[in-house]
C-alpha cells in the first residue's frame, strides 16, 4: 500500500510541475506570435513534425517574411503539442492509478477524472485556436482552461502533501478566498483579452493613459466577443481606442485584486498552516505588479511578459493551496501512511 501511495503522489507531483511548465511555454508561443507556426492541426502541414514540412514552410515564408510560418515558430508550436500530448497522457494515468487503487488510496477517483474531462477541454481550445486563426475569444479560453487545469492538478497535489493542521475556526476565511479567486480569475480573462488582442503596448505611460485618467475609449468594441483577431465584428480594423479600453480595464481592475488579496493573505499569514502559500501570493502580487509596469515602461520584452503570466500562475496555485487547507481545518491531520509492502 505504502508503495502505491508513493508511486502515484511521485505521478501526481511530475505532473503538476509539467503542467505549470506548460502554461509557461504556452505565454512564450502566445508571446512569439507562434500559434500559426503550424497553421493546421494536429500535425505540421500534414506532417508529424516540421522536419517533414520543410518545403511547406519555407513556401510559406518566402510568401509572408513577417508572416506567422517559419522554421522557428513550427518547431515552438509543435514542441507545445508534444508536451501537451504527453501531458494527457500522464493525467490519464492519474486517472488509472486513482481508479485502480482507489481504496489503496483512500480517495474518490472523482477529482482526476474531472481534471481529464477538463484537459479534454483544453485540447480542444488548443485546437479551436489553430483553426479559427488565433480568435480573441478562442485563445483566451484556451488560456482560462490552461490555468483550470493547472489549479486542478495543484488540488491533486496538495491533498497529497502534509500540512500543519488548521484550527477550525481558521475555515471562516474559506468564502473570502474564493470571493478573491473569483475576482483574480476575471483578472486573467481581462489579461488574457489584453494579450490575444496585443493591446498591452495600448498604453505606454503610468498612472495616467495617454495622459488622461480617463482617456477616449470604445468599450463595445474593445469587448466584442465574436470576432477575428485585429477585427471588429463587421471586419473592420479594431480601433485604437477599443484597445486602450481593454488595456485601461486590465489595469486598473489588477489595483482592487492587488489590495483584496493583499489584505487577504497578509490576514491568512497568522495561520501556521497558511504561511508558506499566503506568503508567496504576496510575494507574487508584488511581483505582478512590477512585472506588469516593466512591460509598460519597456514596451513588452519578452522575458518580463512570459514572467507576468507566470505570475498569473503562480497566485493560482498559491490560492489553490490555501482553499484545499481551509477546507480540511478543524480535522485531525491524518496518520502516517504504514510503511508495509502490498
Amino acid at each position: 500500500m505504502y508503495r502505491i501511495k508513493q508511486r502515484y503522489r511521485k505521478l501526481v507531483f511530475f505532473t503538476w510541475f509539467l503542467t505549470l511548465d506548460l502554461i509557461m511555454f504556452g505565454a512564450f508561443v502566445r508571446l512569439t506570435d507562434s500559434g500559426l507556426g503550424c497553421p493546421d492541426w494536429p500535425g505540421c502541414y500534414g506532417k508529424v513534425t516540421p522536419l517533414g514540412a520543410m518545403g511547406d514552410i519555407h513556401q510559406a515564408s518566402q510568401a509572408m517574411p513577417f508572416g506567422p510560418v517559419t522554421l522557428s515558430k513550427a518547431w515552438i508550436e509543435m514542441i507545445h503539442r508534444y508536451v501537451g500530448a504527453f501531458l494527457g497522457m500522464l493525467i490519464i494515468a492519474i486517472v488509472f492509478m486513482a481508479w485502480r487503487y482507489r481504496r489503496e488510496l483512500g480517495r474518490s477517483p472523482a477529482l482526476a477524472i474531472t481534471t481529464l474531462v477538463a484537459v479534454c477541454v483544453q485540447g480542444a481550445f488548443g485546437a479551436w485556436t489553430v483553426t479559427h486563426k488565433l480568435m480573441p475569444a478562442v485563445v483566451t479560453a484556451h488560456l482560462v482552461f490552461g490555468l483550470s487545469v493547472l489549479a486542478l492538478m495543484t488540488w491533486l497535489s496538495a491533498r497529497e502533501r502534509p500540512h500543519l493542521p488548521l484550527p477550525a475556526r481558521a475555515a471562516r476565511w474559506r468564502p473570502w478566498l474564493v470571493g478573491g479567486m473569483l475576482l483574480l480569475l476575471v483578472q486573467i480573462t481581462l489579461g488574457g483579452w489584453v494579450s490575444t488582442n496585443y493591446a498591452a503596448l495600448a498604453c505606454l505611460d503610468f498612472p495616467t493613459c495617454h495622459g488622461q485618467w480617463l482617456p477616449d475609449m470604445d468599450f463595445h468594441s474593445g469587448f466584442s466577443v465574436i470576432r477575428g483577431l485585429g477585427e471588429l465584428p463587421s471586419g473592420e480594423m479594431i480601433s485604437q481606442n477599443a484597445l486602450t479600453a481593454i488595456h485601461w480595464v486590465h489595469r486598473n481592475f489588477a489595483f482592487v485584486v492587488l489590495a483584496y488579496l493583499g489584505v487577504l493573505a497578509w490576514r491568512l499569514r497568522a495561520e501556521p498552516g497558511l504561511r508558506g502559500p499566503a506568503t508567496l501570493a504576496l510575494a507574487l502580487l508584488a511581483a505582478q505588479l512590477f512585472t506588469g509596469l516593466t512591460t509598460i515602461f519597456f514596451q513588452w520584452p519578452l522575458l518580463i511578459a512570459v514572467l507576468h503570466n507566470g505570475g498569473a500562475a503562480g497566485l493560482t496555485l498559491a490560492c489553490v493551496v490555501m482553499l484545499v487547507r481551509l477546507s480540511s481545518a478543524g480535522r485531525a491531520p491524518a496518520s502516517a501512511p504504514e510503511r508495509q509492502h502490498v
